[in-house]
């Protein structure tokens, strides 16, 4: 038997990683779409009159194969890639697009999709059901169920093309990004990195076969090269090399595939009755336009710019009087502001990452979950993982009736994408529970040294956890609907929220001990991490804002119109970049989220969130950072409920009213 179809005859009935092949993949691909195909077609040939039941119930459980196969193809594909897996994914990725477009573009399937939707007031559907109906029938709409045949199969083409560019894209960054190393053999090179990043880099060394030290563009050796190395052109090369990855016309330039991605998805918009692609992607999101999105992002540049002007001066001003540095450039940033930290408040991360082993702040994570939610994580070793870097726990609740299971892997290596995400093995839906994961690129241990969290990883890992609990927590009837199944504007509500406990004493005190003399971090030195939580926020906002601007003119833009991505790009981002960008630097080029993953037109969504998370962190605080009152409210109109109805229905139930942009600008300290 195919390990991937057979029944799981694991605990829980988690994925068998031991046992699955690359070679299981696409026969097991094949399988599960005949079994799908099969109740798809008894749906349209079933005689009785449509109904709730028989429609919409019925094609939601259609496929339970199929998502099963593609969750444990793509997530591997992104955590635990290989040459194999990624010529597996040209075949894969096309049929799994074509099995879609067959359903979405099936008519007599939607003549009774659309029956049930036109019905759908006088059948006295629960709000999960009627917002399974209304998603449905939008999935067709969207998919291009209202088109002519011929316009159908434009539409069949450029999804196929997409799913193959898309994966393009991520083959050359990764490969771009595996390829390149700064190899250093002098002393002086390393002089400034912290003992525990010469270390890292001196076994990254080893591992390949060289003296000396090698330096990646993994965010583990990047960041802190760029933070604390004292060689300026050495600083230059690394950035250049990091900023102009898949744009310099070398074998993984990019350029020519956004040009194809932003055209296709321009045209199919257009064939879908939408002016752009930004319009068609926001017609369900909150932000609800593209003219919604572009006039939030221009509001809070007002609110920035002005602030962010000036800490750059200031940095300039502390730059030249420091080193003389009269032509301040990108790759002077991090060092200098890291610099100007310390002297202001005299923290940084080197004086906090003794507190920061990443076992105990696992543990720390562990505890807030359980002191708001009463959830507890038990590391199971009979889970079989699919690397041994990963851990899996299971988790339950006070009454030890099980929740889950919650998988983590948190250090970077050759076949895993750089940046931090979740997902999912399985769907809660029911009475199944969910199988999730939280996949990092973390500081990773050596030989002197456990792995020790800088203060950006702590916030990144109760990110990444505080999407976990959306997905754990979930108690919807539907998959489609249930966990992060919500309005992506709206799906980093409870990421965010997580991480302003990492700025609070009571959350800290749980977990933040000195590694070598587990002395719990001094309470001056959390008032620090305070003090300093808006250093240079404007500037941060700024770039997050460059960042959304950009997405927004890549899939607002008439693709005819677009020559030259650099160019395009530059004219995109000139008013929100505050530090001169060299030519050859090109964020879209390496732009995973929008090219590669599901942020197209969606990468505001993170600045969104942040009014949502602010305005909800007010109301813990007022009550208590551990308040069960607050946390129970929480869980019951945000974490559990997913996507079943409205997220601003959701959110007024939680809070009691809208949320309000003046606590995002008050935490930031954009508010005067």
């Amino acid at each position: 038997m195919n390990p991937i179809l057979d029944k799981f005859q694991t605990p829980f009935g988690t994925v068998p990683f031991d046992k699955i092949k690359e070679e299981h993949y696409l026969p097991a691909l094949e399988e599960a779409m005949k079994e799908g195909r099969k109740a798809i077609q008894a749906i349209v040939e079933n005689t009785e009159k449509p109904t709730f039941s028989n429609v919409c119930e019925a094609l939601e459980k259609a496929d339970p194969k199929v998502g099963t196969v593609a969750s444990i193809f793509f997530n591997l594909y992104s955590a635990e890639s290989n040459d194999e897996l990624q010529k597996i994914a040209q075949e894969f990725s096309p049929k799994i697009t074509t099995y879609s477009d067959d359903i979405y573009l099936n008519p007599e399937l939607f003549e009774k999709v659309k029956y049930v939707y036109d019905e759908r007031d006088k059948l006295n559907l629960k709000a999960e059901e009627a917002t399974l109906v209304e998603n449905q029938y939008r999935n067709f709409v969207k998919s291009g169920a209202l088109l002519s045949n011929e316009e159908k199969e434009k539409v069949r083409g450029l999804s196929k093309s997409l799913s193959q560019l898309t994966l393009n894209f991520g083959d050359n960054l990764l490969k771009a990004s595996n390829a390149y190393q700064m190899h250093l053999t002098d002393e002086k090179d390393v002089d400034g990195l912290p003992d525990g990043a010469k270390e890292a880099a001196r076994e990254l060394a080893q591992d390949r076969d060289l003296s000396g030290w090698v330096v990646t563009l993994d965010y583990p050796s990047y960041i802190p090269f760029m933070t604390y190395a004292t060689n300026r052109d050495l600083r230059e090369t690394l950035y250049r090399a990091n900023s102009s990855k898949c744009f310099n016309g070398g074998e993984f330039d990019n350029q020519k595939i956004i040009k194809e991605i932003v055209a296709a998805r321009y045209e199919k918009a257009n064939l879908l009755g939408f002016k752009n692609h930004a319009e068609l992607t926001l017609s369900d999101r909150m932000a609800q336009s593209p003219e919604k999105v572009f006039s939030f992002l221009e509001d809070l540049k007002d609110k920035a710019i002005k602030v962010a002007q000036e800490e750059v001066e200031e940095l300039k001003v502390f730059a030249r009087e420091l080193d003389h540095i009269e032509d301040f450039a990108m790759w002077d940033y991090a060092y200098y502001a890291e610099k100007l930290k310390k002297e202001r408040f005299n923290i940084s991360d080197e004086m906090l990452k003794p507190y920061f082993q990443i076992e105990k702040c696992v543990e720390g994570v562990f505890e807030v979950a359980q002191k708001l939610y009463g959830i507890t994580f038990k590391e199971r070793k009979d889970i079989p993982t699919y690397h041994e870097d990963v851990s899996a726990f299971e988790v339950v609740d006070e009454n030890n009736k099980h929740v889950g299971v919650f998988y983590a892997d948190f250090f970077p290596r050759a076949g895993k994408k750089n940046g931090a995400w979740m997902t999912s093995y399985r769907e809660q839906e029911g009475e199944n529970r969910p199988h999730v994961s939280i996949v990092c690129n973390f500081t990773k241990p050596t030989e002197s040294k456990p792995s020790l969290l800088n203060f950006g990883e702590l916030l990144t890992l109760f990110h990444e956890f505080g999407h976990s609990l959306h997905g754990l927590l979930s108690e919807c009837k539907y998959k489609s609907l249930g966990g992060t199944n919500v309005y992506w504007d709206f799906v980093e509500l409870p990421s965010q929220i997580l991480e302003n406990w990492c700025f609070e004493k009571k959350c800290l005190d749980l977990f933040a001990t000195h590694y070598e003399t587990n002395e719990p971090i001094p309470a001056e030195l959390v008032q620090k991490i305070k003090e300093s939580s808006t250093f240079h926020e404007g500037r941060a906002t700024m770039r997050q804002i460059g960042f959304s601007t950009v997405d927004m003119a890549w899939h607002t833009a008439d693709p005819a119109t677009i020559e030259d991505v650099g160019e395009f790009e530059r004219k995109a981002m000139e008013k929100t970049n505050l530090i001169p960008v060299p030519k050859e630097s090109n964020q879209s080029c390496h732009f995973g989220h929008i090219f590669q993953g599901g942020y197209s037109a969606g990468y505001y969504s993170y600045k969104w969130a942040e009014v949502l998370d602010a305005d909800a962190f007010e109301f813990f605080k007022e009550k208590g950072i551990f308040n069960k009152e607050v946390a129970s409210l929480f869980k019951a109109n945000i974490l559990s409920k997913g996507g079943s109805e409205h997220p601003a229905t959701l959110y007024r139930r939680f809070r009691g009213k809208d949320p309000s942009v003046d606590a995002l600008l008050k935490r930031a300290g954009l508010l005067k």
